[in-house]
């Protein structure tokens, strides 16, 4: 068994897309429409193409905005995402505006920061020394 499927509520699909792919640098793997302005919208990274995939689910279901708005205001991330260095990471997505609600934080042997995706949540992300 292993995870194939992974996702992210977001409040809009598009805005999304434009941020996980202009900003984070994933790529786009499936673009589905499915009736209406929702589609199966899957990322990818660009270093696994045939990995794991994240989508960017709607958040049209009633219990997602209580529970996404929560995890923000606790500061919960509702994902993770691997880097090879945080520092040099929040330093490049710093420069490109995105917004941390955390800055690089040396927690044992992981290095985590975490910032705002612009479409709902707070994602981390985070080393291994």
């Amino acid at each position: 068994m292993r995870i194939n499927l992974t996702s992210v509520f977001v409040e809009d699909q598009e805005k999304a897309l434009r941020f996980y792919t202009e900003v984070l640098g994933f790529r786009k793997k499936h673009d589905v429409p499915l009736g209406g302005e929702d589609r199966w919208l899957t990322l990818v990274s660009p270093e696994d193409p045939d990995g794991v995939e994240l989508l960017l689910e709607p958040n049209k279901h009633p219990a997602v905005k209580p529970y996404t708005t929560a995890l923000v205001e606790d500061g919960i991330p509702a994902t993770a995402f691997a880097v090879d260095d945080v520092q040099a990471e929040f330093e490049r997505l710093s420069k490109l505006g995105v917004r941390f609600t955390q800055e690089p934080a040396e927690m044992g042997a992981v290095t985590t920061a975490v910032l705002d995706d612009t479409v709902g949540n707070l994602i981390q992300i985070m080393h291994s020394a």
